[in-house]
């Protein structure tokens, strides 16, 4: 149980609810101050909850003992929260299993013609042979794999003809977060009406992962290394907000198709960790025009997959900053 964490859950979660989002039959407690501050106050999820006012302090304060589940489940409603938030409050609280960090991925080799059966996930179990093949059968449409580290475990000659050549990336350096860091700005920038929806996107999956994996110190220092680049992401981080953004606008910079309109969908696939990332454009725009006639001959593969890969040095590292050149790099996956 992390109780410093599951009280600052807890309380954000609080904060971001409104009065005026209370069910009508909710009684307020008597005698109650003027609001400083946005949000609900203790008392009043404590009331909605049915347990006491002290006892709910103490789990914000982090000085309470571990909920049950019948509490969380309570508290859980009170504060209106998602699937994917009851899961992680229940994380937080130890009444859920957690991954276990693992080291490299054993590479497997790969051919044009094949589907490989390759590792990547951070709980050690393989990517799913269906995923891959969805990836490869997704053709013209720009798709990747990524795992719960954002580490971009298999892609599609269409995703590296519209994003990066992936294979003349370090290996540690094919993750989401570090290649919206190489390449923000340059090749992408963000629309202006998005109001860094990307990094509230990345934080919370990140948010999502460590709850999941704990120990896991690769994700530690990837969500360090994206924080020291990112003020969104860093005040997003702080908001503890775990609710899956499943679209994320993206403008993108392509040197044979110019500027393009994207939309950049996220699927969790059913029975796994894995996520599937695709890229598409409104129909009947000029960007679906121009993205039909991406040219994904660029690939050396129907589909690939990433050896093994050590924990990045980058942007610590000259030399990883610099690995890649110029011609390289294509479009970015950042929004």
């Amino acid at each position: 149980m992390s109780k410093r964490e599951l009280g600052d859950f807890l309380r954000r979660r609080r904060e971001a609810l409104r009065p005026d989002q209370l069910p009508g039959s909710t009684t307020h407690p008597r005698g109650h101050r003027a609001r400083r501050t946005p949000g609900l106050r203790r008392e009043e999820v404590a009331e909605i909850a049915g347990v006491s006012i002290s006892y709910y302090e103490r789990l914000e304060q982090a000085r309470g003992a571990r909920p049950s589940a019948q509490v969380l489940a309570a508290l859980g409603a009170a504060l209106q929260l998602t699937t994917p938030e009851l899961e992680h409050l229940a994380r937080l609280a130890g009444l859920a299993p957690v991954g276990r960090s693992v080291g490299p991925v054993p590479h497997r080799s790969t051919r044009p013609d094949a589907i490989p059966d390759v590792g990547g996930q951070p709980d050690g179990t393989p990517v799913p042979a269906d995923a891959l093949r969805l990836v490869e059968r997704l053709g013209s449409v720009p798709a990747y794999l990524v795992d719960e580290r954002q580490d971009i475990v298999a892609w599609n000659a269409s995703a590296a003809s519209l994003i990066i050549d992936f294979t003349r990336l370090p290996v540690a350096e094919r993750n989401v977060a570090r290649l919206s860091i190489r390449l923000g700005g340059t090749h992408c920038f963000e629309p202006a009406d998005t109001n860094g929806e990307f990094a509230r996107q990345f934080a919370a999956e990140l948010r999502a992962a460590t709850g999941r994996h704990p120990t896991d110190h690769v994700l530690s220092e990837l969500v360090n290394e994206f924080a020291a680049h990112s003020p969104d992401f860093v005040a997003s981080w702080r908001d503890h907000d775990v609710r899956p953004r499943p679209v994320v606008r993206k403008h993108l910079r392509h040197p044979d198709l110019g500027e393009l309109e994207l939309d950049c969908h996220t699927l969790l696939l059913p029975g796994t960790d894995v996520r599937l990332v695709i890229h598409t454009a409104s129909p009947g725009s000029p960007s679906a025009a121009a993205l039909a006639r991406l040219d994904p001959s660029v690939a050396d593969a129907p589909i690939t997959t990433p050896p093994a890969g050590s924990r990045s040095t980058w942007p610590v590292s000259r030399a990883a900053r610099s690995a890649v050149s110029p011609r390289a790099a294509t479009g970015s996956c950042r929004s």
